[in-house]
């Protein structure tokens, strides 16, 4: 199964929807990119990491949760950045796993090259959302269509033949 590791803030702060916003609450933009990513994790059936950066938070500790089986969400501890998380998890999996890093870091982008990871820039990575979204949206359709229900395709076509009948009847 794929790894995604997503820079939380890089992400915030370069996708418009996300960027505007944090102006008004930056829980709601982290909420928002989370239910967004785990859309995403469901369709692509791939395992998603969402790093926040804590680093100027004194006395953070390192805190994990996880939403769901394909995404969990991480605050780094204090002193430590988003990147440097990231680096330590994807030095750990290695070339052992499919890993792709999101991110729009330029030092970040050349370190996850070196250990193995493909990166994905933040604003492509939104594209790639964008075109997911459109493909969840299109198939919910086409599943609320196919749902729509008549009478006829549940009754026997006697049973449906004496129903109309009866309507013309009256």
């Amino acid at each position: 199964m794929k790894t995604i590791f997503v820079d939380g803030y890089n992400v915030v702060n370069s996708w418009p929807n996300l960027k505007q916003d944090k102006g008004v609450s930056f829980e709601g933009s982290r909420q928002l990119l989370i239910d967004i990513l785990h859309n995403y994790g469901v369709f692509k059936e791939c395992k998603i990491v969402l790093v926040f950066d804590a680093h100027k938070v004194a006395g953070s500790i390192e805190k994990e949760e996880q939403i769901n089986k394909n995404i969990s969400v991480v605050f780094t501890k204090s002193g430590e950045t988003a990147d440097s998380y990231i680096e330590k998890k994807v030095n750990e999996l290695g070339r052992k796993h499919e890993i792709v890093v999101v991110t729009s870091d330029n030092l970040e982008q050349q370190t996850i090259f070196q250990r193995g990871a493909t990166r994905m820039a933040s604003i492509e990575f939104y594209n790639e959302i964008l075109k997911v979204e459109k493909s969840i949206k299109s198939r919910a359709e086409k599943n609320e269509n196919k749902q729509r229900n008549s009478i006829s395709d549940n009754i026997d076509d006697n049973t449906a033949r004496l129903l109309e009948e009866i309507r013309r009847s009256k």
